[in-house]
């Protein structure tokens, strides 16, 4: 009779989360509702009788209660038996659920549910560079990284990782790009290795399927992503347009052009490592167009006023040149600023972002 009890038992922790956890739970009242029957004086209540149970299984035994009868004794060996057992197995399954969840995490096999996410594609010590930035930049934004290497490269708390190829449709689904705020297709320089001629059409190419896979999901979801592309030949820049790309990183052409104009000004990759590093006191930061700033040059000097050189719009450099145009209503400034003052700055004008 014992030896089927115990078989009996030990079947039900084999059985499914969902039935396993309603079984202890079944497990602890009945077996309190017993222990209170037996010596209803012994516990005074049923209360009681459920927090002598929870004691006894997990084996603290404060000894403030204790059955008295034999009867309420045999009860009580039948519950180290059955019972201890049982809980043992109880908390061995929540570990082991907790360790297969940092399993899946690591191993970028769990789907992202978060929302307002960035999405980085392809990992490589730029990206890592682009995770700092972003969390510098912004204290509370997830971020989710997709490439195909076995475990997540880094652990982070705000940081997700989800392998698979990024032109499959389901990978995407799994990063959650419906909810996401932005993406960013690094360049897979490893796709050269294999070759012995290195040709940048194959990273590009990669990057392309990559951007296009993105685009017929956003008309699928009828919803527009921003999407940033590493592109390693600035010829191919035309070829991303076609898939509604919104901003392009001419890897080479930046390089070659920096390199180039350091020759002629000294001292210029300084300025371009200055504007670019969040570590300096100047950035760049795009502002919102106040009501009362009716031509550029409104904004112009009612911001030099406050410490900061309007530069552009868009990607229009000319500011200097049309100062006295009005501003158009979907403009998009972007300024030079102290980034500790940047702050402040917004605090005095509410409508900045």
């Amino acid at each position: 009779m014992g030896m089927k009890l115990i078989k009996f038992l030990y079947y039900l922790t084999m059985v499914r989360g969902r039935i396993f956890l309603p079984f202890i739970l079944f497990y602890i009242l009945i077996a309190s509702f017993i222990a209170y029957s037996l010596e209803p004086k012994t516990f005074e209540s049923y209360l009681t009788s459920v927090y002598w149970v929870l004691t006894t299984l997990a084996t603290v035994g404060f000894g403030d209660y204790a059955p008295v009868t034999n009867t309420g004794k045999t009860f009580t060996i039948f519950l180290y038996i059955t019972g201890v057992g049982l809980l043992s197995l109880f908390f061995g399954k929540i570990f082991a659920s907790f360790r297969l969840f940092e399993k899946h995490k690591a191993g970028g096999k769990m789907k992202y549910t978060g929302k307002n996410h960035f999405i980085l594609i392809g990992w490589s010590e730029k990206t890592k560079l682009a995770i700092q930035e972003i969390f510098k930049t912004d204290k509370k934004v997830d971020i989710v990284v997709i490439d195909h290497v076995e475990t997540a490269p880094i652990m982070e708390e705000r940081l997700f990782y989800v392998r698979g190829d990024a032109t499959n449709e389901e990978t995407l689904k799994q990063a959650n790009l419906s909810k996401a705020k932005g993406v960013i297709i690094f360049a897979d320089r490893s796709s050269q290795e294999t070759f012995p001629k290195k040709d940048p059409l194959l990273v590009d190419g990669k990057t392309l399927l990559i951007a296009t896979a993105i685009t017929t999901m956003e008309e699928k979801l009828n919803k527009s992503i921003h999407v940033t592309a590493e592109v390693i030949n600035q010829n191919h820049l035309p070829l991303f347009k076609q898939v509604n790309v919104d901003e392009f990183i001419p890897t080479e052409e930046m390089i070659s052009h920096a390199a180039v104009r350091s020759l002629f000004s000294h001292g210029v990759t300084h300025m371009y490592s200055e504007l670019l590093s969040t570590e300096a006191g100047e950035s760049v930061f795009e502002i919102t167009k106040q009501a009362h700033w009716k031509t550029y040059r409104d904004a112009f000097l009612d911001l030099l006023n406050k410490g900061a050189t309007l530069i552009a719009d868009g990607g229009d450099l000319h500011i200097n040149q049309k100062l006295d145009e009005p501003i158009p209503a979907d403009a998009q400034l972007f300024i030079i600023y102290n980034k500790q003052s940047f702050t402040n700055l917004c605090e005095k004008m509410p409508d900045t972002f």
